[in-house]
């Protein structure tokens, strides 16, 4: 491949095809558009070593204090410009039981750090229906920054430490070793811990090192077909992946591989794709795409959690149209201007200094606007957002398995010394039933056994892996709580799950496919116990309850949906539907906050229900 700097207008076409694809991903439209982010990574790899061997070839070294100076005006002004305005924004549009997260983020943020933060706290930046931050975005920017701090001196010191001769030789070597490292430590932190493998540095390097390889390889004679290649394999996965992809690992090679070809063939594309890169429009793209990247997350999201539910195809259209406006505007008023200004490095440092710290007290001061309590008509008094979050007391214990898990811990309560025994099985929406039934246990002289875990059902469903949460986990965890039920033999087993999980594309009726699972739960716990309770699943909230109280009234937020009832002869069922559900299911049930986010009911719901579940029990022949 070719390897010599590319036309300036060839990289403005992949910046704009980047930036079109986050655009549109986030937008819903397309499923797999967030490698546009891994686009832009195999680009900055590639031009920043190329200007850094450029310069040490020319110098012997490397003039820190120009490079970042050079990259501070480049990256930081339209940077903080956006955060800043999304910082007023949302403090105006976002509840004040938000604000603390909102502050702690745009601190991350103004330090390049988010990417970390957002690891920590397992923020999942492709569900734009579960509230997320409006800086999450901020990531990716995060890592390249980490990448440019790093990334010159060790060029620099292996450059340095080797041999006159064979300095780009050693450099070579090292940046592939590199490269293979962090796409080996990618692969094993996709599969153990999906979220920091989808936001470290460590896990990205590699992308960022294939670009820098295409600089310090030789250049290797290709055909148009490779650069068609590469084309393909980046729609292809833009249109191909998913939520449910495990990303970045070996996924991520495609959408990679295809930019490395892309750019190593740059000045021989197809005519086809030549004309489309060097179009006015792509071009005209391609110089908004930093901007358009900043614009586009926060204008899709406050909207959403202003209004508290999903966009319209109708309001996406509007916020992608105003996306580009402002991008425009800021490259125009902002960027350009910052970037052309000669100022010295200093200088540069020291406003750079001045606008980190702006944008760490306006963090700071966001969070002391902030408020933990919920007051709206109909909710008997302000109650906090902890107490509404609180999750039942088995995560605290750490007896609810998380998704890395495959054997629960044995986790009694209640009346420990019984010899009745009660079991609960099932994922998150078992457990959220759990400060019930601990009380129920206890008050009848039951010992209670909690064996749940996150996104795993009682009911044996062949399902897909969602991202890096792999399903043979789940199966072996189904597996391994079986063999213990089978061997407690409960007097009562209480089983229950989520009924919205995605089925495989084979399965075209949902129905169908959950009554099989239930068939199958029911032949491997039919003798286990003589009363096989399942407790089918709470109503859906259509939206973040919490979130929708803080800025609305109840009504505004009962846009709750029946489950309905899948279970098969065989369990003796309880639905506790008719217990939230009228002729609506609300956000608040007399007086309480029904969910404590958009799938589970609160803590304090599931104990006001002990006498209904209780009573439900008895009439299934529950001895209590």
């Amino acid at each position: 491949m070719k390897t010599s700097t590319p036309k300036i207008t060839q990289i403005q076409g992949l910046r704009a095809l980047a930036a079109l694809l986050v655009t549109l991903f986030h937008a819903k439209w397309i499923s797999g558009g967030f490698i546009g982010v891994d686009i832009f990574y195999v680009i900055s790899g590639f031009l920043i070593t190329g200007l850094l061997i450029r310069e040490i070839e020319r110098t012997g070294t490397i003039n820190f204090k120009e490079f970042y100076a050079r990259r501070f005006k480049r990256l930081l002004p339209t940077s903080f410009f956006v955060l800043g305005i999304t910082a007023v924004f949302s403090w105006l549009l976002i509840p004040a039981t938000m604000r603390s997260s909102l502050g702690r983020d745009i601190i991350a943020a103004g330090l390049y750090v988010s990417n970390y933060l957002f690891a920590w706290w397992q923020a999942d930046y492709q569900n734009l229906d579960a509230t997320p931050s409006p800086v999450i975005h901020y990531w990716s920017l995060a890592v390249e920054e980490q990448f440019y701090l790093l990334w010159p001196l060790l060029i620099l010191l292996f450059f340095l430490a080797a041999t006159k001769l064979k300095k780009r030789n050693a450099v070579t070597v090292f940046v592939a070793a590199v490269t293979a490292l962090s796409f080996a430590f990618s692969i094993y932190q996709t599969e153990t811990s999906p979220i920091w493998a989808f936001y470290s540095l460590p896990t990205r390097a590699w992308e960022l090192g294939l670009g820098a390889l295409l600089v310090l390889l030789p250049p290797i004679k290709t055909k148009k077909v490779v650069g068609l290649l590469g084309f393909l394999f980046v729609i292809a996965s833009a249109f191909i992946f998913n939520e449910t992809t495990a990303f970045p690992g070996f996924s991520a090679v495609l959408p990679v591989l295809g930019t490395v070809m892309l750019i190593g063939t740059v000045n021989s594309w197809p005519p086809f794709l030549n004309d489309v890169g060097n179009s006015k429009l792509f071009q005209w793209l391609g110089e908004i795409s930093y901007p358009l990247y900043l614009w586009h997350w926060p204008l899709l999201v406050l909207p959403c959690t202003y209004l508290a539910r999903p966009l319209t195809i109708f309001e996406r259209i509007i916020a992608i149209i105003a996306t580009i406006v402002l991008a425009d505007l800021t490259h125009r008023f902002i960027e350009e201007p910052f970037r052309k200004k000669i100022v010295s490095p200093t200088i540069v440092f020291k406003r750079s200094g001045i606008i980190t710290l702006v944008s760490l007290l306006i963090g700071t001061a966001i969070i002391f606007s902030s408020s933990d309590k919920i007051d709206v008509s109909g909710i008997n008094g302000a109650v906090s957002l902890a107490e509404i979050k609180a999750r039942p007391l088995v995560y605290d214990d750490g007896c609810h398995a998380n998704y890395a898990e495959i054997e629960s811990d044995n986790c009694v309560y209640a009346d420990v010394t019984s010899q009745k025994t009660m079991v609960l099985f099932g994922d998150s929406h078992a457990a959220q039933w759990f400060p019930a039934l601990v009380e129920i246990a206890s008050r009848s002289g039951y010992k209670l056994i909690s064996l749940t875990k996150s996104a795993c059902p009682s009911v044996d469903l062949e399902r897909r892996d969602q991202g890096g949460f792999k399903m043979s986990r789940c199966n072996q965890w189904h597996i391994n709580t079986i063999k213990r039920i089978q061997s407690i033999k409960p007097d009562v087993l209480i089983m229950s799950s989520f009924q919205y999980y995605a089925a495989p594309p084979r399965f075209t009726d949902r129905e169908k496919w959950w009554i099989g699972g239930q068939r199958k739960l029911l032949t491997e716990v039919r003798n286990v116990s003589p009363h096989l309770i399942y407790l089918t699943d709470t109503p859906h909230p259509l939206r973040d309850i919490p979130a929708c109280l803080s800025n609305y009234s109840i009504s505004k937020c009962n846009t709750t949906m029946p489950s309905v009832d899948l279970s098969i002869p065989g369990f003796k069922v309880v639905n506790p539907n008719p217990w939230f559900c009228t002729q609506e299911c609300p956000a608040v049930k007399d007086g309480i906050v029904a969910y404590r986010d958009s799938s589970h009911i609160t803590v304090d719901i599931a104990t006001a229900l002990i006498p209904r579940l209780t009573q439900a029990l008895r009439d299934q022949g529950v001895n209590l």
